[in-house]
């Protein structure tokens, strides 16, 4: 990798590890993420996502591998990356007895900020807050919630931000006001790292890594990812559909997925293998409703990767 490119990356992980005694969290992990994107890491839980943020954040030190973050090396020079990065985890500690000003006050001292309070007005305008600011923090909605944690993230400038599944548990609308917020970041030059379970929100990333059992199993834009998937897709409705699911999983190879009241199956080609599915759920009494081939989407690609790799 070239001094140029190296110049435009705001991290660089190089075949990291990361060991708790017997289990091994991370088997050698390499991606980079560039200034000013939006970057999802993804996967189910258990995959290693919050292992990889902590490590990020030079909250964990690796078992083996490297780190840079702005070209600083995080284990040797990690104080002074820790000054340019903002981490929301997972549970974000508020304290519910301090108001929202008072919340963000109290993360503006611990991070040394002194004229903080136009800062603050800021936030609270952004994060759509401002009427809100006298209230408790237990007080609060869920959106809310994670709303002032970004905005406590936030107060000091960071370069980066680290947000661990920040979407999870909240409620569509929230969920759809906090990633206004975050477009807005990404308008602004600081660059976002977000672990998510949702597929859907990856889809919004600039470039996506996923990661099964602590292995990157793809590394690429939603769109290249997408597109490395040489098979069609097959959307059908049917009834009794538990029953056309297990059908097509006991007396098939195909790769399947149940969506609600809709199943997804990955075939070689639509005309021959559709013939196939169709004579295999009628014949076990499965009413065929609707049928169509759809794009492909990111979770059809992780369904098929995991069980390449299985």
């Amino acid at each position: 990798m070239n001094d140029d490119l190296n110049n435009q990356l705001a991290i660089k992980i190089i075949d990291v590890k990361k060991q708790y005694g017997d289990v091994q969290a991370l088997k050698g992990i390499s991606f980079d993420v560039k200034k000013g994107e939006m970057f999802g890491l993804v996967g189910p839980d258990g995959a290693g996502k919050t292992t990889t943020i902590r490590l990020l954040c030079g909250l964990l030190t690796p078992s083996a591998g490297s780190v840079e973050i702005f070209g600083m090396d995080l284990v040797k020079q990690k104080s002074q990356v820790q000054k340019n990065i903002g981490y929301l985890s997972q549970k974000f500690s508020l304290y519910g007895d301090l108001t929202i000003d008072e919340n963000i006050e109290f993360f503006a001292t611990i991070h040394g900020v002194k004229n903080y309070h136009e800062r603050r007005n800021e936030l609270l305008e952004y994060t759509r807050l401002t009427e809100f600011r006298k209230r408790l923090a237990e007080n609060l909605s869920g959106g809310m919630k994670q709303k002032l944690a970004l905005a406590c993230t936030l107060i000091h400038k960071p370069k980066i931000i680290f947000l661990d599944e920040p979407t999870t548990g909240v409620d569509p609308v929230s969920r759809r006001d906090f990633w206004k917020i975050l477009s807005n970041l990404i308008k602004d030059g600081i660059t976002i790292f977000m672990s998510t379970p949702y597929l859907d929100e990856a889809e919004r990333c600039n470039r996506v890594a996923l990661l099964n059992e602590g292995k990157v199993i793809s590394f690429s834009t939603p769109k290249n990812i997408k597109e490395s998937l040489d098979k069609q897709i097959i959307e059908i409705v049917c009834s009794p559909i538990l029953l056309a699911y297990k059908v097509i999983k006991e007396k098939s190879s195909f790769e399947i997925q149940m969506f609600g009241d809709r199943i997804n199956i990955a075939v070689n080609n639509y005309e021959k293998d559709f013939t196939i599915l169709e004579s295999m759920l009628v014949e076990a009494g499965v009413q065929l409703i609707d049928h169509r081939v759809i794009p492909t989407s990111l979770e059809n690609v992780f369904i098929h990767l995991i069980s390449q790799n299985n």
